[in-house]
């Protein structure tokens, strides 16, 4: 399936599928709230097949946190009611563990603590330990995520210093690789279902291996049909659609 493929801003508009490369530090909103601004200042949303005025349509297929990067599905127009076949394929990540401490959140959104034996550490154990992973099991998602618990997102009751129990999941590791192993530093890959956390797999892994783990830095790297290869940055993007904008004010 084609993407990043629209021959005009109509076509854009009335339904496109769109592979974003999302920067560091961005939420996904972020990123459809970009390009709902630029649609909303320079383009004029074309009625639909009744005639009848159409709000811009726009969502994304899987979120990512701010703290990750890589691969963003944004459908619009008619692809929206697609978003639940997009993100029901597999999903495969690249990033780094740190070994030795822990957070409340998993990954660096709160500060490291504790000092956990790390001399026992070696490239061979922690690749054996990953492969104790794979295949289907049950997960508990961080505290710090957008879980529904009680009515409200689990984030913000772990920000405001609630007690809350999050309840497992099933979900599948396909694949687990440790690449690499420095300074207390795991580079990994790692491809799984839809609705797994990676940050929980960093705890569990530092749990397993009675050392302490967080996530440092994650990349979607696939949302399987989609790859991050194929993905534009978001200024490129617009600056796409400003060109077709400009060819399009021309030839009229």
């Amino acid at each position: 399936m084609q993407s990043n493929s629209f021959q005009s801003t109509e076509e854009f508009v009335s339904g496109s599928l769109l592979l974003i490369d999302k920067p560091l530090g961005w939420t996904s909103f972020d990123a459809l709230n970009r390009i709902k601004g630029f649609v909303r200042n320079n383009l004029k949303i074309p009625p639909n097949e009744q005639g009848h005025k159409q709000k811009f349509k726009i969502g994304h297929a899987g979120t990512l946190d701010p703290l990750a990067t890589g691969l963003l599905v944004v459908c619009t127009g008619k692809f929206t009611k697609r978003i639940d076949e997009f993100q029901a394929g597999e999903k495969e990540y690249t990033g780094t563990f740190v070994l030795g401490k822990t957070t409340p959140s998993f990954d660096l959104e709160t500060e490291p603590e504790g000092d956990f034996a790390t001399e026992h550490l070696t490239l061979d154990l922690l690749k054996e330990t990953a492969q104790t992973f794979t295949g289907e099991q049950m997960q508990r998602p961080p505290i710090y995520s957008a879980k529904h618990v009680d009515g409200k997102r689990a984030y913000v009751a772990a920000r405001a210093g609630e007690e809350i129990v999050i309840p497992t999941s099933q979900v599948t590791i396909h694949e687990f690789e440790i690449t690499r192993f420095a300074n207390n530093e795991a580079d990994f890959r790692i491809r799984c279902s839809k609705g797994t956390y990676i940050r929980s797999i960093a705890n569990d892994f530092g749990e397993r291996l009675a050392s302490g783990a967080y996530l440092k830095t994650l990349c979607r790297t696939a949302a399987l049909p989609f790859y991050l290869k194929d993905a534009l940055l978001l200024d490129d993007l617009l600056s796409q659609l400003t060109v077709m904008m400009k060819q399009s004010s021309v030839k009229s």
